[in-house]
């Protein structure tokens, strides 16, 4: 719907129904990534009275394929961690890994090993190490390359077969990747992967180019890495 569309259909909502709508922007659910290997070390300790918190761990961050997931590997030996808080540990790691570690959108597709640290065997405890964790990760991102990863759809434009190089040039500024074209009838559909955040307005910016008589169709294809004068207008960094 273009805006005149959705304002009219509010109106109603609230004339007819007493239904106030909130109104909020479209948000593109962007992911981090490593893009490099990396260790982090992540020490916490803090001593205020009574009992303290102390847990010290090291670990190991290696990128993984798109898709692959959280991956964690436990390789401490001779009890450095103490079998009870490694646990705690990947806890501490994916709690950082959904609230990022640069730019504050998920980090994803990571394979954390955790290789050595230390405790204590009054002060030590679970939040300790979650916390830890969390640091190691953080450190591990400051010392390795990461990037942000954006959302592609798989857009479908059903036009006229005399539309299609305007609809074909448009998906291309939109940096879509064009992927073919199918007859359908006297009609053509256009396939393109196009980033989610080109097509906040495709539906309006389409009706208008042809006239109310194009449409298209939608569905989530993968991630791809942002570009890097894109990323840094999305999650400026110091």
């Amino acid at each position: 719907m273009g805006e005149a569309h959705a304002e009219v259909a509010l109106e109603r909502l609230q004339r007819r129904y007493g239904v106030a709508v909130e109104q909020r922007e479209v948000v593109i659910p962007l992911r981090e990534c490593f893009t490099t290997p990396s260790k982090g070390h992540g020490r916490h300790v803090k001593q205020s009275g009574g009992h303290g918190q102390y847990a010290v761990c090291d670990i190991v961050v290696e990128p993984l394929p798109e898709g692959s997931g959280f991956e964690f590997v436990d390789k401490v030996v001779g009890g450095a961690v103490p079998r009870q808080f490694v646990p705690s540990v990947e806890k501490g790691v994916r709690a950082q890994m959904a609230r990022g570690v640069r730019a504050g959108y998920p980090l994803v597709d990571v394979r954390v090993t955790l290789t050595d640290g230390k405790a204590h065997s009054v002060d030590s405890s679970d939040m300790a190490f979650q916390t830890a964790a969390a640091l190691a990760l953080r450190d591990a991102a400051d010392n390795a390359g990461t990037a942000l990863l954006e959302p592609y759809d798989e857009v479908r434009v059903l036009v006229a077969d005399d539309l299609v190089g305007p609809v074909m040039s448009d998906l291309s500024a939109r940096r879509g990747r064009l992927l073919g074209t199918d007859q359908v009838g006297d009609r053509c559909v256009v396939r393109a992967h196009v980033p989610q955040r080109e097509l906040v307005r495709y539906a309006v910016d389409l009706r208008a180019a042809t006239h109310g008589a194009g449409t298209f169709s939608r569905t989530f294809a993968h991630y791809e890495p942002m570009p890097d004068d894109l990323a840094r207008e999305v999650a400026p960094r110091d």
